[in-house]
């Protein structure tokens, strides 16, 4: 069976996240979004933690499902902040097989400090230390860096990461089988790297709209649905299809350069002006795309062994509302197109993936220019200005160019009443 799976996503009890996200609305818009397994996010945080437990079955498998069968699995990621040669801080993805271990991972991370104050809580340990004492617990725990590249909370980023695995995990490394990709890299950038590792891709999703729910998301061709298989396809690679990747130039910290100062560069023109803004006369927030050139040891277009396809996608809320000139996306006129193609088409992966153009033509005969985005962005030829510093690229078909408001964590976008929760 294939599953298109979001590992890693977060509670309303995470900061900066949606208060509207619930198990029942993570589901919706999950169906909605062509997911077929949901990470539970945060299920350290004591309320989430007994909201999971009240309103999900466990089965035999390590699966959780709800009670109109989604299934989840007990996952969380927390941040480590230390010293090691410099400042360190590291985000980590890390999973459960059922709920008795995720109830010793939850006790673990209560006597190394509160848990009760954000979804994502902080600790000072090191990334050798978690996974040393998280094995002594259960070697099915699954431990993964999360977003590899963000600069100031990936196992790569410039501001406080690694040039390495083994630099951050030492002889931990045995039990560090993916990396996430995050929006900012793509496999092809980390294949450079030569870690010999698997990778995996999901959204660090903070609300439950399909702009955000998996915007990532790595796709598992399994026998059938269980923790054992999912981890097993990401310790070993086989079951492991592929992933779908936001363009890493749309992501927040592609290029170099000052958000403040407005101003944007390409590695190479970063060197040339030795790091510095030319506005500000500080040094630029080193971006992905600089970074990658720093530390890989292969030459772009390296592929490396046994690599697993990818598709680059960006998400169809963003094209509808480009297409319709606004940068809301949670506007009604680009929900009512949203609506009409997912009534057709099923759901958002499908259309982004597999729906032919004389599908998409029969379905929306008046949006000529979305349908060519569609078609663009399946292609990869949708092009993207790079984002950096904190902003997210922005999107360019023939001679516009255009970013999306991207405040919408707890934006209200429709009454849960309409016609779209009649869907599922």
């Amino acid at each position: 069976m294939e599953v298109i799976a979001d590992l890693h996503i977060h509670s309303r009890y995470a900061r900066a996240t949606s208060k509207n996200i619930t198990l029942e609305n993570l589901e919706k818009y999950a169906r909605i979004k062509g997911i077929g397994l949901l990470g539970t996010g945060d299920f350290q945080h004591p309320e989430w933690n007994k909201e999971l437990k009240k309103e999900l079955r466990e089965d035999e498998k390590g699966i959780l499902w709800s009670k109109t069968g989604f299934p989840f699995i007990w996952q969380t990621e927390i941040s480590l902040m230390y010293s090691q040669n410099g400042r360190r801080a590291v985000h980590v993805v890390i999973l459960a097989p059922n709920g008795r271990i995720a109830d010793e991972v939850k006790e673990y991370f209560e006597s190394k400090g509160r848990t009760d104050y954000d979804g994502r809580p902080i600790f000072g340990m090191s990334c050798k230390q978690l996974v040393k004492e998280l094995k002594e617990i259960d070697d099915k725990i699954e431990i993964f860096p999360a977003h590899a590249f963000t600069p100031w909370f990936g196992i790569y980023g410039s501001d406080s990461g690694f040039d390495s695995l083994y630099d951050a995990f030492g002889e931990q490394i045995k039990h560090i089988y993916a990396i996430e990709s995050g929006m900012s890299a793509d496999p092809e950038m980390i294949w450079r790297l030569k870690e010999k590792i698997n990778i995996v891709s999901f959204s660090d999703s903070h609300s439950m709209w399909p702009w955000r729910l998996g915007r990532e998301a790595t796709i598992f061709e399994i026998p059938e649905l269980s923790y054992e298989n999912i981890i097993k396809a990401i310790r070993t690679g086989q079951g492991l299809k592929g992933t779908i990747e936001t363009p890493p130039e749309y992501g927040k910290y592609h290029y170099d350069g000052h958000r403040n100062c407005d101003f944007s560069c390409s590695p190479e023109e970063t060197k040339k002006l030795n790091g510095i803004c030319p506005k500000c006369s500080k040094g630029l927030t080193i971006g992905v795309d600089y970074r990658i050139d720093k530390i890989a040891k292969e030459e772009k277009g390296y592929k490396q062994e046994n690599w697993k396809p990818y598709h680059k996608l960006t998400p169809l809320h963003e094209m509808i509302a480009f297409h319709l000139q606004t940068t809301l996306l949670s506007s009604k006129r680009v929900w009512e197109i949203y609506d009409i193609l997912i009534r057709h088409f099923k759901n958002e992966f499908n259309i982004l993936l597999y729906v032919t153009e004389k599908e998409l033509r029969d379905a929306i005969p008046e949006h000529k220019i979305l349908i060519e985005m569609i078609l663009a962005n399946r292609e990869g030829k949708l092009e993207i200005i790079p984002g950096y510093d904190g902003t997210y690229g922005k999107i360019k078909f023939g001679d516009r160019v255009m970013s999306m408001e991207k405040d919408d964590v707890d934006k209200p976008v429709k009454d849960d009443k309409n016609k779209q929760a009649k869907l599922f």
